[in-house]
């Protein structure tokens, strides 16, 4: 029988999901879990690979099982979350139709960058501290470039195996936001202290995201036009783009199922 899992975890613990010969990761990690609450060997498959450091919201995985779990595996999660270790959390467990797969049956996945503008001690943990002034009209007219169906090379970290570097993003922007420890505490900000920027395609390339962010804030600090981004698209090489940004700051933030895709 096929089950879905849904989980959140800090990736700052793990080299990763998927698993590694030289490292702890999230896919070994609930795969041990798994296999001690059920007494099987429980093989886990996820909706995608997240990089070292970077973390995950809502993420779904399958696995399958010769015996049924409970019709309510609440028990079975209260028992997942005791073994599992304080970086990962496993929200839901639910009985899944047989040809559920969590990573081809997604349509779409969405992730999110956090960055802070100013020095706020209460914010590095997932947030980067980019220290330079951005135009953020700026960003968003390079961000528009990405729209659409594209050859994303120029923004993948070599070593991937992706038979296709071809990606469809439905959505880019930067926005401003406001963090819990401003708005419930007061901390003093000012409007463009602190962005997000989120990004919605049907697949994501190794590194892509953290390349793109890196391009994008470099057309922010006016170190580029934001026609400068498209210029890359489909036609430069990844030493060609900006650099990648920190990973800690990274979060898969939902993955979709489905027809309809929420553009």
């Amino acid at each position: 029988m096929r089950y879905s899992i849904r989980l959140s975890y800090n990736g700052g613990a793990f080299r990763g999901w998927q698993i590694q010969p030289n490292g702890v990761t999230v896919q070994e990690s609930l795969q041990k879990a798994l296999s001690l609450a059920t007494g099987e060997e429980i093989t886990v498959t996820g909706a995608g690979r997240t990089d070292t450091g970077v973390n995950a919201v809502n993420y779904i995985a399958h696995f399958d099982v010769e015996s049924p779990l409970p019709a309510k595996p609440e028990a079975l999660v209260y028992k997942i979350n005791a073994i599992l270790g304080k970086e990962i959390i496993v929200h839901e467990i639910a009985l899944a139709e047989e040809d559920f797969h969590a990573r081809f049956s997604a349509v779409s996945r969405e992730y999110k960058y956090f960055l802070h503008r100013k020095k706020d001690p209460f914010a590095g943990g997932f947030s980067w501290h980019c220290r330079y002034s951005l135009d953020i009209a700026a960003m968003n007219k390079a961000a528009a470039s990405l729209l659409g169906t594209h050859d994303f090379s120029c923004f993948e970290k070599k070593g991937g195996n992706n038979k296709t570097s071809v990606c469809t993003v439905y959505r880019a922007v930067w926005e401003n936001y406001v963090p819990d420890h401003v708005s419930l505490l007061g901390y003093p900000c000012e409007e463009g202290d602190y962005l997000v920027f989120t990004i919605r395609a049907d697949r994501f390339l190794r590194n892509m995201v953290r390349a793109i962010v890196g391009s994008l804030t470099d057309v922010g600090r006016g170190k580029h036009d934001p026609e400068w981004l498209a210029s890359l698209i489909g036609t430069a090489s990844r030493s060609d783009a900006g650099e990648s940004v920190p990973a800690h700051a990274l979060f898969l933030s939902g993955i979709r199922y489905g027809t309809e895709i929420d553009r």
